[in-house]
């Protein structure tokens, strides 16, 4: 334990634990928006949101922990906010009770599939330049999203896109601390912060008694397996590869579906290998040796804990931002991921159609049969590349001549 610390200590940065900080906020400030909608379908009461909100949090926070002290890797996890968003859609017909039965099941399957090690056999079917593409399309909105921001908030966007690049050419290893004090500093000046009454109280999980039925496994917990899959723990995954880091998928998904399980019963939806804002923590922002990036995904851990033990007095805090601030922010953040990508999608001349074709139809947002634009973003680069990459007949028979 004494060596742990005193490693922890020798390791610990700054800009790490600003990436961790910045991951959070941008999942307080987007993807809890969801789960408001579903509690308000649920007529769920305030303390029943806290308890939500207390569960998912805890649940990334000891998960991320975790795995991200033992493999010296930043792993970022969250929640699944694919299945946040079918919550919305399904309450009232379901109730609560049911909706935690379906986390339930959904956490020991996905828990199967991951000790099996099926997982990592199918990784190693998704070519580089595919994989690429769609993590360059997953992060493309965020990036669009810098400049459209502008349209209500043009001098806060455009000041925190000049203290970007003034900030990345005289201490790069320190742009977005910069970033986010000019941000904050002048939506304080120009009044536009939200107004919200903040107070710090601590949560108190609720208990919630789980209801299996035929209707929550086949309408929640199915979908909920599948898009927590395909649309969190394929692009987490991909992106940790292509930013060096080899963690195999076996623990990762079977630590989380033990944190899954564990908040489960207190209204924590499945927890996951998070994706978008992983990629704040893996890149030289975090930190310029890789080996030290781990400390973004402690400290991201870290700050989800006080986000699940303050779980309302914080969503309040979080919620004085305006929502162009963290637009940009997350933008500006997101920046040499999506330059990364793009590049690694475009590198090879014989693999670019394939890529270029993943990351349209990623980017897309389509949802063809209710199945998120990042699943067949992912089938169609494949299917792109298996037969890009392959000779046709014609070109066979004239290089036999």
């Amino acid at each position: 334990m004494t060596t742990l610390l005193r490693t922890l200590k020798q390791d610990w940065s700054i800009s790490a634990t600003v990436a961790g900080f910045l991951a959070v906020l941008i999942s307080y400030s987007g993807p809890l928006i969801i789960f408001f909608q579903a509690a308000q379908r649920a007529n769920v009461s305030t303390d029943m949101m806290v308890s939500w909100i207390w569960g998912i949090s805890i649940g990334a926070a000891v998960a991320g922990i975790y795995l991200s002290i033992k493999y010296k890797t930043p792993v970022i996890t969250a929640w699944s906010a694919p299945g946040t968003a079918l919550l919305v859609t399904l309450f009232p017909d379901i109730s609560l009770n049911e909706a935690v039965a379906a986390y339930i099941t959904s956490a020991i399957v996905i828990f199967l599939i991951g000790i099996t090690g099926c997982f990592d056999k199918l990784l190693k079917w998704i070519p580089q330049d595919v994989a690429a593409g769609m993590m360059a399309g997953i992060l493309f909105q965020f990036g669009i999203n810098l400049f459209t921001a502008s349209d209500s908030m043009p001098l806060i966007v455009f000041s925190m896109l000049m203290v970007f690049l003034i900030a990345k050419r005289l201490m790069p290893r320190y742009t977005m601390i910069w970033v986010l004090a000019a941000g904050i500093l002048l939506s304080l000046f120009l009044g536009k912060m939200n107004p919200v009454e903040v107070s710090f109280n601590l949560a108190v999980p609720q208990w919630i008694s789980p209801e299996w039925s035929w209707n929550s496994t086949l309408n929640l917990a199915l979908p909920l397996i599948l898009v927590s899959l395909s649309g969190q723990f394929l692009p987490g995954m991909a992106i940790m590869k292509l930013s060096g880091y080899d963690t195999p998928a076996k623990p990762i998904i079977s630590a989380t579906s033990i944190a899954s399980l564990a908040v489960a019963c207190v209204g924590g939806i499945t927890i996951v290998l998070a994706s978008i804002t992983a990629a704040l923590c893996m890149g030289k922002d975090a930190h310029e040796l890789k080996e030290k990036r781990y400390i973004a995904g402690i400290a991201n851990g870290i700050f989800y804990i006080l986000g699940g033990l303050f779980a309302g007095s914080i969503v309040m805090l979080f919620s004085l931002l305006p929502k162009e601030l963290v637009a940009a922010l997350a933008g500006l953040a997101l920046l040499g991921a999506i330059a990364t990508n793009i590049t690694a999608a475009m590198q090879n001349p014989q693999h670019r159609d394939a890529a270029l074709i993943t990351f349209l139809s990623t980017a897309s947002g389509m949802h063809f049969l209710g199945l998120s634009s990042v699943f067949w973003g992912i089938c169609i680069g494949i299917i792109a590349h298996l037969i890009l990459s392959q000779s046709s007949p014609l070109q066979s028979t004239k290089s036999n001549s």
